[in-house]
């Protein structure tokens, strides 16, 4: 009889796999704290694999595709959005784990779901919705009420707290290495690729950047993203914690003070950022006192008219807002 030429790998194997290769440290996906409803377990993938294929086959993964990272609607098929971001967080946070031999599956599914709460126009659009909370609106936050309430996915305890945890404001950090993976390669992937998408809109030109930053990291590019992974990884083996070299992070800081100085808050573009807050509000304004329109799969008895209109409006992409906001605040003309 011909030897088969394939190799089965089941969950239970895998599992081992991950027993015997991973460092002490990570967080092992037969180990993991479970999700809040029992499943049995999956016959081929680990929990932390299936979380990371649930959220690929998300629909609020996919409305990502037409969420602004920084440029509002731009012309060019090469800027960011909030997906490609997305994308791009996920592979940095993916080698520095597998770097450390932390658990990489785990360290993905936060990365792929850790943006999917973000409201239209970015953080234009979450400094809008801050406006009808009491404290602050976090994307972060709505990420995990997506997949525990709205698309329920039923995630497991280790992703939901890494999602909950990544954005650098949020000062408990995540409970795993894994999660923690996650701040750093975030604020990597978004400084490296903003500052290219600033370049190729004619905000910045390869000069304009702070000295330091030029010495440390070289050209705008790839560079810039080995130099910070690279040293992630170095001082993260050396202190047995998730962090960056301090004479690598300094400079990193001076580049994100920078960025949101000359481009994120650029006042050449106060104009743009005022009229998406305008869109954000007025939309949440006009379904809180039509909340029949809010479509159906955003009512839950458990939550109130204003926590059903935000999820609404925080769930929608940037055209699809600017489309709505026409149709119910442009004059109709010739009717």
């Amino acid at each position: 009889m011909t030897e088969p030429i394939f190799r089965l790998r089941t969950r239970e194997r895998a599992e081992a796999i991950e027993a015997e290769t991973l460092a002490p440290a990570a967080v092992l996906s037969a180990r993991s704290l479970g999700r809040a409803q029992h499943e049995d377990a999956d016959p081929w993938r680990t929990a932390f694999e299936r979380d990371r294929d649930r959220i690929l086959h998300a629909k609020a993964f996919r409305r990502l595709k037409h969420k602004t990272q920084v440029f509002m609607n731009p012309e060019g098929d090469h800027f960011v959005t909030r997906m490609t971001h997305t994308l791009a967080v996920t592979q940095i946070g993916g080698a520095i784990a597998r770097a450390l031999s932390l658990n990489d599956d785990l360290t993905e599914a936060v990365c792929l779901g850790h943006d999917v709460g973000h409201s239209p126009f970015g953080h234009t659009g979450e400094d809008a919705l801050s406006e009808f909370v009491d404290g602050e609106w976090r994307h972060s936050d709505q990420s995990v009420r997506i997949f525990e309430v709205l698309e329920p996915l039923n995630l497991t305890w280790e992703v939901l707290d890494g999602i909950r945890a990544h954005p650098w404001k949020v000062e408990t950090a995540a409970s795993s290495h894994e999660g923690n993976i996650v701040r750093l390669s975030d604020r990597i992937a978004y400084l490296a690729h903003d500052a290219l998408d600033a370049l190729r809109a004619g905000v910045l030109d390869a000069t304009s950047f702070p000295d330091d930053v030029l010495t440390t990291f070289g050209e705008p590019g790839r560079d810039w993203v080995h130099v910070m992974v690279q040293s992630v990884i170095d001082e993260s083996y050396r202190t047995s914690t998730i962090a960056m070299e301090p004479h690598i992070l300094e400079p990193m800081h001076t580049l994100r003070d920078f960025m949101f100085e000359r481009v994120y808050l650029r006042p050449e573009a106060e104009h743009q950022r005022r009229r998406a807050r305008q869109i954000v509000r007025e939309l949440v304004e006009y379904y809180l006192e039509h909340t029949s329109e809010v479509p159906e799969s955003y009512r839950h008895s458990a939550s109130d008219d204003l926590t059903q209109v935000i999820d609404y409006v925080a769930g929608m992409t940037d055209r699809y807002a600017i489309r709505t906001h026409d149709t119910l605040f442009r004059p109709r003309l010739f009717e």
